[in-house]
């Protein structure tokens, strides 16, 4: 189908075919595993369902799909990333007590991170991959800007970045 201003989608099956592979292409080389990339690729077609419009323009249903799996990728983010993988499969030797330790010597890098960190810094990062909040309830527990709180999660990212690298090389 042709993106101009002036088409349209006849009904869901046609937004469904026009869009599916291109949303799932953009899902999978961010993800690097096909179920989680056909898992998200749904969770983006049926959280655009009810809100979509079949009446839009096929230009505003691809900017619309482009913004939901952006959510859904964020969302899966934060979730994949708030949670210890607990076990692997396929390496027999790996045991309950070296996963923990694994676990545990990470955990003490991040709070040696953390605490190397500014005071406004930190907390940006606790709230954000921590808690889990997004960008405008950080800014607004912190009483900054939503653009003020971004740029405060930037500076703090690459200077915990760097922190991390000098301990690495110590």
């Amino acid at each position: 189908m042709v993106a101009d201003t002036e088409s349209r989608y006849p009904d869901w099956g046609a937004v469904y075919a026009d869009n599916a592979n291109w949303v799932y292409r953009m899902i999978f080389a961010r993800v690097c595993n096909y179920p989680d990339a056909e898992d998200l690729t749904a969770e983006v077609f049926l959280a655009a369902l009810r809100p979509l419009r079949t009446t839009a323009s096929v230009a505003q249903v691809r900017g619309y799909l482009r913004v939901i799996t952006r959510t859904v990728l964020a969302a899966h983010w934060r979730q994949t990333m708030g949670c210890e993988i607990t076990s692997i499969d396929d390496v027999p030797d790996v045991t309950l007590e070296a996963e923990h330790a694994v676990n545990s010597t990470t955990a003490q890098q991040v709070q040696r991170v953390l605490a190397a960190l500014p005071g406004n810094y930190r907390r940006i990062l606790e709230l954000r991959f921590l808690q889990g909040r997004s960008i405008k309830e950080s800014a607004t527990q912190m009483g900054v800007s939503v653009a003020n709180a971004k740029v405060l999660q930037h500076r703090a990212l690459r200077l915990a970045a760097t922190l991390n690298e000098e301990k690495e090389e110590q």
